[in-house]
């Protein structure tokens, strides 16, 4: 392969690669703030130029500056074998100081209240390649703030012109809103009077802004930056897979964050992804409940385990069947322990896979490409984020699954005696006419938020949702994917895997222990006082993502694939002193 040498780092790259890029796959600083791998190459920050000496081959092939020596930009200038290129030599680091010096002359100098604060390139770079003063005497220019839409604010004279925004919503959005209007240093990001910035991706600009110009209303002054942990994750909410990162405090989640994953969803995530959260935390069932005297009571877990078991065992006795619906909500995990414990309590059970929402149609990204094209960020119009997954355990127990709506005529027709539904959606999910087939079962409801069909069921326990445990998601292209817990369960929930293992214990002759098992969780970050979230259990074996993915491989050879071809999250933790260390 060819070969580059960067800063005395020699790299190896493929044709068509330019050096900024053979940079950063080599791990070779060099500052920029306009390039961006899949936008178009405006080479107009400036920061990021560099010395370039190349072979001449009129001149037997020795090595010579090109252009005279001048400075070239390293986002735009093509690697050419046996280049060698110098961004840290006195002439390009006497212009990074200089672009640096440009960029803060209107800079307002508000980053103690700035959003951006703790994750600001300008800060970094200004750290590292700028000046240690200001010379600049003169009145900065002021730009106002303003509203582009329902999602963004543009904070204008923190803007540095890289145009990575308007260049975004031309070439990956197509809806192009954002365009720079004005000329010098009056020049600014702004939209069209009457067109907001409002497409399914606008979002991702806030992540592509460099510093504190474009701003998320829904974060704005909600957290410091260097308070939040980040916890790698999948969508939740939609059938798409894409790696996101938790970004929570103190058990509190407060935004999320695409992570790149290039055969995923690539740089970016949709706003319906990005602000889809918040039933996390919003109007959760707090206890469980069960069915007495007509109506329902809150009780203990212990006292819902009991009596469910007791209905489901009495149902299974009168000769009746029972069904289990797994909602594509939950992981894949969730699906096999429950699967297992239907199949204990009656080994004739029926498996369905839960309500399957859809909205809109599939749409793909950058502009012009359609769903199924290599590299396109696809916007799926399947609302679950397992629907494959689920039905993969279920099917892997030698039983006929039935999809959901076959399974509500089942019911309907009496055919079952017990059901052990879940649900765990961000919304509504199940209309009256499937509640109302519930009238006669015997039905054990496992949900996160109060919804229709709790009014039908006799025992309610109370489930976790996708941010609160670990497991895996299996996405709409079959890829299955692990995720990680991010915040503790809402207090008196558990995993729906929990659940099943408590009650599978229960059936065997496990009883609780007279003492609670506490698990502690230590939220902290450095600079940060810890914080300790106590989550109480009463359960004979907790539940564990890695373990039950063995038990389900060793139990069955479908099920194989939850060891071998699972998608681990892989994320970069690179952590850097603010002052330079010197040894002594």
């Amino acid at each position: 392969m060819p070969k580059i040498t960067i800063n005395g780092v020699e790299c190896e790259f493929e044709q068509g690669q330019k050096i900024l890029e053979v940079a950063n796959n080599n791990s070779v600083k060099v500052p920029y703030y306009c390039y961006h791998d899949s936008l178009s190459i405006p080479a107009q920050c400036r920061i990021c130029l560099g010395e370039v000496w190349a072979p001449n081959p009129r001149n037997e092939g020795k090595l010579e500056p090109q252009m005279g020596g001048k400075l070239q930009p390293t986002c735009s200038t093509d690697a050419a074998d046996g280049m060698v290129v110098y961004t840290d030599n006195p002439r390009a680091v006497a212009n990074q100081k200089a672009v640096m010096e440009y960029l803060l002359i209107n800079h307002p100098l508000d980053c103690p209240v700035c959003d951006q604060a703790g994750e600001c390139e300008l800060q970094d770079y200004s750290f590292e390649y700028g000046r240690g003063v200001s010379r600049f005497q003169e009145s900065k220019v002021k730009q106002a703030k303003k509203d582009l839409g329902p999602n963004v604010y543009i904070y204008s004279d923190r803007c540095i012109m890289c145009t990575r925004c308007v260049r975004f919503t031309r070439e990956v959005a197509g809806t192009a809103e954002l365009s720079i209007h004005g000329r010098g240093n009056k020049s600014e990001i702004d939209v069209f009077p009457g067109v907001p910035l409002d497409n399914e991706i606008s979002a991702n600009v806030i992540d592509l802004c460099p510093v504190g110009a474009l701003l998320d209303k829904d974060f704005l002054f909600a957290q410091r930056v260097w308070f939040l942990k980040g916890t790698p994750s999948i969508d939740g909410i939609t059938a798409s897979g894409d790696n996101i990162t938790i970004e929570h405090n103190e058990g509190k989640v407060y935004r999320l964050k695409p992570r790149t994953n290039m055969a995923i969803n690539r740089w970016w995530i949709t706003d319906e992804v990005r602000y889809g959260w918040k039933h996390v935390h919003e109007d959760r069932l707090e206890t469980p409940y069960r069915r007495r005297f007509g109506a329902l009571d809150e009780c203990t877990f212990a006292q819902a385990y009991d009596e469910a078991i007791e209905g489901l065992k009495k149902a299974k006795g009168e000769g009746t069947k029972t069904l289990l619906i797994v909602s594509p909500m939950l992981s894949c995990e969730d699906a096999y322990q429950l699967a297992k414990l239907a199949d204990e309590i009656d080994p004739g059970a029926e498996f369905a896979v839960g309500h399957v929402p859809f909205r809109g149609e599939d749409k793909a990204f950058p502009r012009g490409a359609k769903p199924g094209d290599e590299g396109a960020f696809v916007m799926y119009a399947e609302k679950a984020p397992n629907a494959r997954g689920v039905r993969r355990v279920l099917e892997s127990f030698n039983k006929g699954v039935h999809d959901f709506d076959a399974a509500a005529k089942k019911l309907a027709a009496g055919e079952f005696g017990a059901a052990i539904v879940t649900g765990n959606y961000p919304g509504e999910w199940a209309d009256q006419s499937f509640a109302d087939s519930l009238d006669n079962v015997f039905t054990v409801l496992i949900d996160t938020h109060q919804r229709r069909v709790m009014d039908k069921a006799d025992i309610v326990l109370t489930g976790a949702t996708w941010a609160e445990k670990a497991g895996t998601f299996e996405n709409a292209g079959n890829t299955i994917q692990a995720f990680e817990q991010a915040v503790p369960v809402s207090e008196n929930s558990k995993p729906e895997a929990q659940i099943a293992i408590d009650m599978l214990s229960l059936l065997k002759g496990d009883r609780f222990g007279a003492v609670e098992k506490t698990v502690s969780r230590v939220d902290e970050a450095p600079g940060q006082v810890p914080t300790s979230v106590e989550t109480r259990t009463q359960s004979t074996r907790l539940y564990n993502a890695a373990d039950t993915r063995r038990e389900m491989a060793q139990a069955s050879a479908s099920l194989g694939v939850f060891v071998t071809e699972v998608s681990m999250p892989v994320t970069d933790v690179q952590q850097e002193p603010d002052m330079e260390m010197v040894e002594l």
